[in-house]
């Protein structure tokens, strides 16, 4: 039994990479996955968006979310009155919401007195 140890075992590195593997594909697919899926429309050219900003989204089905919380379109005037009013809105609509119901959210967020008004789309 004296004889010396020249090789490494490399049984245990590969299970922890593995365990690593797995922890970082979980976390990027919750990371991933916390957004609200909307179809957004293209555009050639797209602007920067500032950090100081409120998300509006709206699904395909109409429903509305405000910084990813659910909230009745009657509530959203009076939801946005908190906010100063240089305050910039982005507005995340799914491409085949009807523009009657785009107008609507339009119109109550300029209705709560918040006039920068952008509309999210991704870039062709």
């Amino acid at each position: 039994m004296d004889h010396e140890l020249n090789q490494i075992n490399v049984i245990p590195l590969v299970d922890v990479m593995l365990v690593l593997l797995v922890i970082v594909l979980t976390t990027a697919t919750f990371i991933s996955t916390g957004q609200i899926p909307v179809d957004l429309a293209q555009a050639d050219a797209t602007g920067a968006t500032s950090s100081e900003s409120i998300t509006i989204t709206m699904t395909a089905s109409g429903d509305v979310f405000l910084n990813g919380a659910p909230l009745p379109q009657e509530a959203i005037r009076s939801e946005l009155q908190r906010f100063p009013p240089d305050t910039l809105v982005l507005v995340r609509a799914d491409r085949v919401l009807q523009l009657e119901q785009f107008v609507e959210v339009v119109d109550d967020v300029r209705g709560a007195g918040l006039t920068n008004v952008s509309l999210a789309v991704e870039q062709e």
